[in-house]
């Protein structure tokens, strides 16, 4: 696999393949990117598709500058400049959690941009119907950064909840996360990050634009998402026109690499279907 790593429009990406574009958007929680989220997917993906792996903003290698409107909408719009610098006129986009928003955003923002949407418990568009709100990771997210500050007890206690397989969190994993997140210019993104979601709540209610959305999309759950359960799916799934719900059992909230091999042939095959 010839693997490229560059950073243009103010994010730092990973290239392989030839094909049809695909751009994957990571999570959010602390140390997240995109490599860390998709670097064990990209060359499968890099067989069939030119597919770029993207931190968004604050996160990775990507710049670290002030928020300075609702993220979901902060990210589109840098992801667009990125896609013009690299010239991608379109591309199919997936997005799991946080990048899942992202995802959406874009296309509802750059409809002709976009092409088929992968959604991995995307932050957002789910809307809790049964379950109590904030989740239990929402909890354990908010309590990372929380006096006396970061820890790599508490970044492994939400780690914890991510995943169905706890054989997963590793301590080289959380030691990884934690170089990442600790940084003072991560933490300060993370705090305008935040601030955005809560100074422009409505414009991250996704679910009340999703009627708006043409595209196909494929909403991929896992039973046991601790993050953003299952019946988040359900009015998403209502109310996109040309949505579709596949759901893992014995899965968390990172199904693309807990269900690695079943993630990748669904979403291909959906990426790449006529």
């Amino acid at each position: 696999m010839d693997l490229t790593e560059d950073t243009r429009a103010g994010l730092h990406y990973y290239e392989a393949g030839q094909g049809e574009p695909v751009v994957m958007l990571h999570g959010g929680g602390p140390g997240a990117s995109a490599w860390s989220n998709f670097g064990r997917n990209l060359p499968v993906f890099a067989e069939r598709f030119r597919t770029l792996l993207v931190d968004q903003p604050g996160f990775g290698g990507s710049d670290k500058s002030r928020v300075t409107s609702q993220y979901f909408t902060f990210s589109a719009d840098a992801l667009l400049k990125l896609l013009d610098e690299v010239g991608v006129e379109r591309a199919h986009l997936v997005g799991n959690s946080l990048g899942g928003g992202t995802a959406v955003r874009f296309a509802l923002r750059y409809p002709d941009r976009a092409g088929r949407l992968v959604l991995m418990a995307p932050g957002g568009l789910g809307l809790n119907v049964f379950a109590p709100d904030p989740t239990e990771g929402i909890k354990r997210l908010y309590q990372f950064a929380a006096p006396p500050g970061p820890s790599k007890e508490k970044l492994a206690a939400f780690l914890r909840t991510l995943v169905y397989d706890q054989s997963l969190v590793t301590d080289e994993l959380v030691a990884e996360r934690y170089r990442a997140a600790s940084d003072p210019e991560t933490l300060k993104a993370m705090a305008s990050m935040g601030a955005s979601f809560a100074s422009e709540p409505e414009e991250g209610m996704l679910y009340r634009e999703a009627h708006r959305l043409r595209q196909r999309v494929l909403l991929v759950w896992g039973r046991e998402d601790r993050v953003n359960p299952l019946d988040g799916a359900l009015v998403a799934l209502k109310v996109i026109p040309r949505a579709q719900l596949h759901v893992f059992g014995r899965c968390g909230h990172w199904a693309q690499l807990e269900k690695f091999a079943e993630f990748n042939r669904l979403a291909m095959d959906f990426l790449g279907g006529d």
